[in-house]
């Protein structure tokens, strides 16, 4: 069988290379990058008898989406029939036809390309003979999604592969922290691919990893009107306007702290800490160990202003506490507790109170450290709102971790596109560490400035 089929110039090496297990495809809104995966797909399943897995986030997204894209690729190449009865397996023709319940592609050579949700990984378990995942908006699903996936589709005797397709949505996502950018213990980054040097190239292969990049420029078939309307997005939203546009990592929402600034002259931030004096210092610890890390804020508040100065971290993970109490940087912070308590200031390192033994057993180590008050159900919220009414957040450069983590934090959306003021794009260890430690703190709303009470 002899097919036709126009494709985009960027895309070419990639729809018939198929020496590398796993694939990624990141780039801007139009693309382009879906359509060239289904193609890509479709020949692979009219050349050989495979099966591909074809995977979102939510399932009730892929008929709209993906099955209506194949559909519509099979149908322009003219292989198509919805009739049930045009359909016969072995068929010269190699008619292609499609079922919603379930919801599969099927071909007459015996391919077939089924369709489940992540929201349901139980269905996932159950598929066999799989040789070929795609997972389309792979930025969505969760991360155990894709390790789960990893690790137990395999089909003897042919090879295996992976395509993931996505718009590069913010650092923390775990596709720019397992393909990009990974963190040590001490959150400390290793950068796996140069993000700009992944612009410039397009193409970029890292231990066995196909990267493709492209931009709604690459698509010679995108509108202009199209074109124009990403273009007005820089007028009121230059992050978007970089995800959308260019392809870019970036934020792709409403950020929750967008009054966070790095302080840029460290001896003018230096003497604002020491204006506000140690009676303004506020210490956060919020635990972690495997996935989350334990991370240790110093804080300074000025109330008159509603501002909130970050000025040093502690920040690692896959450390036991006997370790972790031991650091310099912890017992540093612990001489300095002790000196402000002599000098009659009434300070404590407040802590996450879900870890009672931890606590008792900083407290058995000599640090003045306690439960925090103002974690129950339904403080997230509150608490998230609290740390909004500051005007500014100015975060010293030091505390990469704390700007990496809250810089481009955003809220959540639910499958309808509604916001979720309560939750976040990721876990954001040092925001639960800001909660705990400013507990006693009360900000002023801005429609009332008369309290500025701690």
């Amino acid at each position: 069988m002899v097919i036709e089929k126009k494709v985009a110039p960027v895309f070419e090496d990639f729809i018939f290379n198929w020496r590398y297990e796993t694939f990624l495809l990141v780039g801007g809104y139009g693309s382009g990058k879906s359509y060239q995966v289904a193609l890509k797909i479709i020949l692979k399943l009219l050349e050989e008898k495979r099966t591909c897995l074809v995977v979102r986030e939510v399932y009730d997204t892929l008929r709209d989406s993906c099955l209506s894209l194949f559909i519509e690729i099979l149908d322009d190449l003219g292989l198509y029939t919805a009739d049930p009865r045009e359909f016969r397996r072995g068929k010269r023709e190699c008619k292609v036809t499609s079922t919603t319940h379930p919801m599969e592609v099927k071909f007459s050579n015996g391919s077939r390309i089924t369709f489940k949700g992540m929201d349901k990984p139980e269905k996932v378990k159950s598929i066999n003979d799989v040789s070929i995942v795609w997972m389309e908006e792979a930025s969505e699903i969760k991360y155990e999604g894709f390790k789960e996936l990893q690790g137990r589709i395999r089909t003897p005797k042919v090879s295996m592969h992976f395509i993931l397709s996505c718009n590069p949505v913010s650092r923390e996502n775990w596709i720019y922290r397992h393909f990009f950018a990974r963190l040590d213990d001490k959150g400390r980054e290793k950068v796996l691919v140069d993000e700009n040097v992944f612009y410039d190239e397009g193409i970029v292969i890292r231990d066995g990893i196909y990267y493709h990049h492209s931009t709604p420029d690459n698509n010679p078939w995108l509108p202009w009107q199209y074109l124009k309307r990403l273009d007005k997005i820089r007028e009121y939203d230059a992050q978007l306007y970089r995800v959308a546009r260019w392809g870019e990592f970036g934020v792709s929402g409403t950020r929750v702290l967008p009054q966070l600034r790095v302080a840029s002259n460290p001896g003018q931030f230096k003497h604002q800490i020491e204006r506000l004096g140690p009676e303004n210092q506020y210490f956060g610890f919020d635990f972690g160990f495997e996935e989350s890390f334990n991370a240790v804020l110093c804080m300074s508040v000025d109330l008159e202003r509603s501002y909130l100065y970050v000025w040093d971290e502690i920040y690692m993970n896959h450390v036991t506490d006997d370790k972790f109490s031991a650091l310099p940087e912890m017992q540093k912070l612990r001489r300095r507790v002790d000196t402000l308590n002599a000098q009659g200031y009434r300070k404590m390192i407040i802590a996450d109170n879900a870890d009672p033994k931890a606590i008792q057993y900083y407290r058995q180590q000599g640090f003045r450290i306690r439960a925090c008050r103002n974690k129950f159900a339904g403080s997230r919220l509150s608490n998230t709102r609290k740390m909004k009414r500051f005007q500014r957040i100015i975060v010293s450069p030091r505390c990469r971790n704390t700007i990496r983590e809250l810089k481009d934090l955003t809220y959540s959306k639910d499958s309808k596109g509604n916001i979720i003021y309560d939750t976040f794009n990721i876990d954001p260890h040092t925001f639960s560490a800001m909660w705990y430690g400013l507990e006693q703190v009360t900000v002023a709303d801005l429609k009332d400035r008369t309290y500025f009470s701690k």
